[in-house]
Formats: C-alpha cells, structure tokens, sequence
C-alpha cells in the first residue's frame, strides 16, 4: 500500500503521547482523521472504542484504508484499580475495531506492548510467548491476539518504554522526573533493578509507515534500540539537560515505590526487533540517540520557564 494523498487513515485513541507523533507524520501525507474521548486538540473528534455503534458510525463515514488503534489505558496502577474499564478499553477496543476493519476491508493497526511479557527472560522477539503479570499486560494481551487471529488484514505492532510528547503529553517516566526537576528537586530516587527498551514515538509513527507501505502483514515487536535501566534513562536525560553537577540520581529497587507502584511488573521489557531487522524495516534507532533529540524539547522548556 503506497501511503499518499488519496489515501485515507482513521485513527482511534490520538489525543496522547503517541497519537501525536503519529498524527503528525501521517497527516503530512494522507488524509487522517483522528479521534479520542480527551479531545484536547482542534484536529481531533470524538470517539469512544468501547461503543461499537459509535466506532462503526465514526469510521464509516469515512471509509479508511487503514485503521489505527492507539486507544489504551496505559496506567498500570489505573488497570489494577479500574479492571473493568483496562479490559473495555484494551481488549473490546480492539475487538470492535478490528471487526470493523473486517467489515470495511481495511488494514487494521493495533499498538501492543512489552507488557505482554513475565520479564522471566533478559530479552523478547516477536516469537516469545507472552505470558503477562498484570492487568494492563493481559487485556493488551487479549487485544493483540484477537487483531492477529481474527481480522484479515492486520499488523501488531509492541512498544518498548515510550517517551514522546514533551511536558504536554508525556504520561511516562521522562516527563515524571522533569517536573520534580522544575519543582526544585534537587536528589532523584530512580530503580535499576528493570530493564526495558526505551521507545521514541516519533521513530515509531515512522516505523508504522514503513510497514504500511511493506504489506508484510503480521505481528512485530517495535521497541527502541538497545536495553537500559530506568536509571540509566534518568542519568543521561539529567545530563542532557546540563543538570549533571547539580542533581544527584540514585539507584533504588522497586521496593522503593512499593506502595505509589503497587501493580506487578516485569523485570525485563526489552524487545529484540527481530522481525523487523530480518526484513530490513527496522527504522528504530538507539534510544541514546532518541533521548538526546527528545531532551531538546525539555530544553525549549526550560529556556521558557527561565
């Protein structure tokens, strides 16, 4: 499928960190209409993934090529508190989206996640078998495996540690430390004992064109390149901000934030793009090389602020 002005891409659950780098790689080059149930943004509509009719209505009206499904409740500690609305969102999102696609012979885009993992191993290829530990990791569990089993065109595509967004939009771990950094924090508690493979949502909004445009239909881990610590993130994100002499970064476990982050997570989230390396689509760049392009967008908002 050549992505070009005539064709047409519907994308569900656009108002977050993600949504934005994909809206506006593709809204550059294809007619994009985006939606959420947050519509903090002129260029997004309303939209609901967990009401079928409402979804069937919105979509169909404009007849897309491609169906993308950004539409997820991320938050681990928000899943275990509200399951019923983790499993909605996550896994009958997809569901209805992907049934929909189905209708429409559209090609559906379905966002996954490390998430699915145990973290038992150091690292995951596309062909490891998920066997999540949480709520978030089992309704996206769910949610992947019916858009892979069930809708006729389809790819699924699994993040690594997103960042993007900027103060705006970034939910994740960078925009966490930045805003204790604002506040005047001058001593960081940060774990060490997970890994993972920190994800830049602009590489990945590329990523998703370069499969599109492929036809290579499919499953895909789509992580950040290279596997780090959350530690390891903030020490570089403070030095990129040029506060290496003034903050200190310490080394925690888990335990630590035991009670704020209560819900079971992996010790191992770091993907291996093995899929996408064998078929030279592998976009995804270092996750160093991603921070320090991101951590501009921190530094702006500095400037600002100064």
């Amino acid at each position: 499928m050549k992505i070009d002005s005539a064709t047409r891409i519907y994308v569900a659950g656009c108002a977050g960190m993600l949504g934005d780098a994909v809206y506006q790689h593709l809204s550059g080059i294809a007619e994009v209409r985006a939606t959420d149930i947050n519509v903090n943004e002129p260029w997004l509509g309303y939209a609901d993934v967990r009401d079928y009719s409402q979804m069937r209505r919105s979509i169909g009206e404009f007849r897309p090529d491609v169906i993308v499904n950004l539409a997820a409740i991320t938050d681990l500690e928000e899943c275990e508190r509200e399951p019923e609305n983790a499993w909605l969102t996550n896994a009958l999102g997809s569901e209805n989206l992907g049934l929909i696609a189905n209708e429409l012979d559209a090609t559906c885009v379905y966002i996954s996640t490390a998430g699915v993992f145990d973290g038992a191993r150091a690292t995951y290829s596309d062909f490891d078998a998920p066997n999540p530990i949480n709520c978030y990791g089992r309704s996206k569990h769910y949610g992947e495996t019916f858009v892979h089993q069930h809708v006729r065109k389809h790819y699924v595509l699994r993040a690594g540690w997103m960042m993007g967004g900027g103060p705006a939009k970034d939910k994740k771990f960078l925009n966490k430390i930045y805003r204790q950094l604002i506040e005047g924090r001058r001593e960081l508690f940060v774990v060490d004992d997970k890994v993972g493979t920190p994800t830049y949502s602009v590489d990945f909004a590329r990523g998703l064109h370069v499969l599109l445009e492929s036809d290579l239909y499919g499953l895909y881990n789509q992580g950040g390149e290279g596997v780090c610590s959350r530690y390891e993130v903030a020490q570089e994100f403070v030095r990129l901000l040029g506060l290496e002499r003034d903050v200190a970064v310490n080394k925690v476990e888990s335990s630590f934030f035991a009670k704020e982050y209560f819900a079971p997570r992996p010790a191992s989230e770091a993907l291996v793009n093995l899929k996408l390396r064998a078929r030279g689509l592998n976009v995804m760049r270092d996750w160093r090389t991603c921070l320090r392009e991101y951590s501009e967008v921190f530094v702006r908002a500095q400037r600002g602020l100064a």
